[in-house]
């Protein structure tokens, strides 16, 4: 029986060291971040000043999305950008009544001259990775411009991208920084501006600026069309097509550029359950395009350093098993160091998670710093975007099994409601996700960290108190949160919609 409790704290032990080294590529990624900063491309010219002006089709792939659609076209149409040498696409696969209400916008910007044209497909073969290359297929434009339906992009976004692929570098790609309409919505969008702040103000500025590989987001970017055709197109045995053209992209030795100052909001999932949708689909899409693609990166004649940071990008929704096995573990291991009056290790064990958790929240708080003047009003928030990382760890690691065991499963988009301010309702609208059992077992779990806390306070085990705090309230947030937003009342959201969907 010791031996075997020696073995459970060993695997314990070794799986907080491996997630420290995650968090110690925290620090690696800011380091750069601050390094590089400055290294952006000089002398860019104005519109102006350009010697041509390049044909750019703007594309819009959607599905479903009555009650943004009209949002998007108004915004997208209000671009300043010459007429004659623009052209943009709505690619609708919608199947409900999105398809009437695009149509009937599409007609209305056509009759006051704008180029838009509306092209549905029957079959949804490949879902947005197939409508952007159908929409390839026939477009006119030298650039494509990609937006998804809860985008808006300010009117001057072509006059300030276009400029950066008439500099000495010859980009594939630019690509903006996602900028966030409704972040003050609740707490749950509060933490999920900050994720995102995270992965757009230090992530992507350390990998672009210190030379290794980034990648498109899927939207707020554009390319050049001749670097899609020679990476081979939109694939879609991926359900992250834009990582996967990105990297075959780069490793055709086109070159990326990453521009922090053009900004594009967006609207940020309010419902949590389309959160945890969106965040298993980039999961499981991660890890899919790590399996395509890293024999072929490390194959490649491309210097250590982009090899590296290249693995350590593609895997890194791994940690999350990690994390779920640690959540199983922790418990365990505070009773059995209790037991076999370890007390030593509890030091061990607080050093190694503080040292994982300070990297993660140093890490968001640069990204505040760099892009909010208000940036300490926000550090509340810091502790619950920790816990909501832990609380997405199951849901996660379901769609990294599902990636490393080649499962399919159906495409879940990301409903958008059209929500701005915290008066705007959504409980009763279409689109809604489903719970599904993951939901259970994050309460189950937090319950099981509640039981652990109770343990540690009545032990005086006050060391552990720490660790085992975020992992209860990370668990029971997402859970409990799961139910109540499907219960109107219960939930704290507004629940009526006083007004009838657009062109309805």
């Amino acid at each position: 029986m010791e031996s075997l409790s020696h073995f459970i704290l060993v695997v314990y032990f070794v799986i907080l060291g491996f997630l420290a080294i995650f968090g110690a590529h925290r620090y690696f990624l800011t380091f750069l971040f601050y390094k590089n900063k400055k290294n952006i491309p000089k002398n860019v010219l104005s519109f102006e000043s350009l010697p041509c002006i390049p044909r750019v089709t703007i594309q819009l792939p959607i599905f479903n999305e009555k009650y943004v659609i009209e949002r998007l076209v108004q915004q997208v149409c209000r671009i300043d950008y010459p007429l004659d040498r623009l052209e943009i696409q709505v690619l609708d696969d919608s199947t409900d009544e999105t398809q009437e209400i695009t149509q009937a916008i599409v007609r209305r910007f056509q009759s006051q001259g704008v180029p838009i044209s509306y092209h549905h497909r029957v079959s949804r073969k490949g879902f947005k990775a197939g409508a952007l290359q159908e929409g390839l297929k026939v477009a006119r434009g030298d650039y494509i411009a990609v937006f998804d339906a809860d985008f808006m992009p300010n009117p001057d976004f072509l006059k300030k991208v276009i400029p950066y692929f008439y500099t000495q570098e010859k980009f594939g790609m630019v690509q903006a920084r996602w900028g966030h309409l409704n972040q003050d919505y609740s707490k749950m969008t509060q933490a999920q501006s900050i994720l995102l702040d995270g992965h757009f103000v230090i992530e992507h500025t350390a990998r672009n600026r210190s030379g290794r590989f980034f990648n498109f987001n899927g939207t707020a970017g554009v390319w050049n069309k001749k670097c899609i055709e020679d990476a081979g197109g939109w694939e879609f045995d991926t359900l992250t097509e834009d990582l996967d053209l990105s990297y075959r992209a780069q490793l055709k030795g086109w070159k990326f550029l990453y521009v922090p100052e053009i900004v594009v909001p967006a609207e940020l999932p309010v419902d949590i359950n389309g959160f945890k949708a969106q965040q298993q689909r980039w999961a499981k899409g991660s890890v899919q395009t790590a399996k395509k693609l890293i024999p072929r990166i490390l194959k490649s004649s491309l210097p250590f350093k982009v090899k590296f940071e290249s693995c350590f990008h593609l895997l890194n929704n791994m940690a999350y098993l990690l994390m779920v096995l640690l959540s199983l573990l922790m418990p365990f291991a505070l009773y059995l160091r209790n037991q076999l009056y370890l007390e030593s290790m509890f030091i061990l064990d607080l050093s190694i998670f503080v040292l994982a958790t300070i990297s993660v929240g140093t890490f968001y708080l640069c990204s505040q710093k760099e892009i909010y003047a208000d940036w300490k009003s926000r550090i509340v928030f810091l502790p619950l975007n920790l816990a909501l990382g832990i609380g997405l760890s199951i849901s996660n690691s379901k769609a990294v099994l599902e990636a490393l065991f080649n499962r399919e499963s159906e495409f879940k988009r990301t409903a958008k409601y059209a929500i701005a301010k915290k008066s705007d309702p959504w409980l009763n609208k279409k689109y809604k996700s489903q719970i599904g059992v993951i939901a259970y077992i994050e309460v189950l779990l937090g319950l099981y960290f509640t039981a652990a806390l109770v343990y540690a306070l009545i032990q005086g085990i006050w060391m552990s108190v720490y660790c085992l705090l975020f992992f209860q309230v990370g668990f029971l947030y997402v859970g409990f949160l799961s139910f109540f937003q499907r219960n109107p009342l219960l939930s704290l959201s507004p629940a009526i919609d006083p007004s009838p969907a657009v062109l309805e």
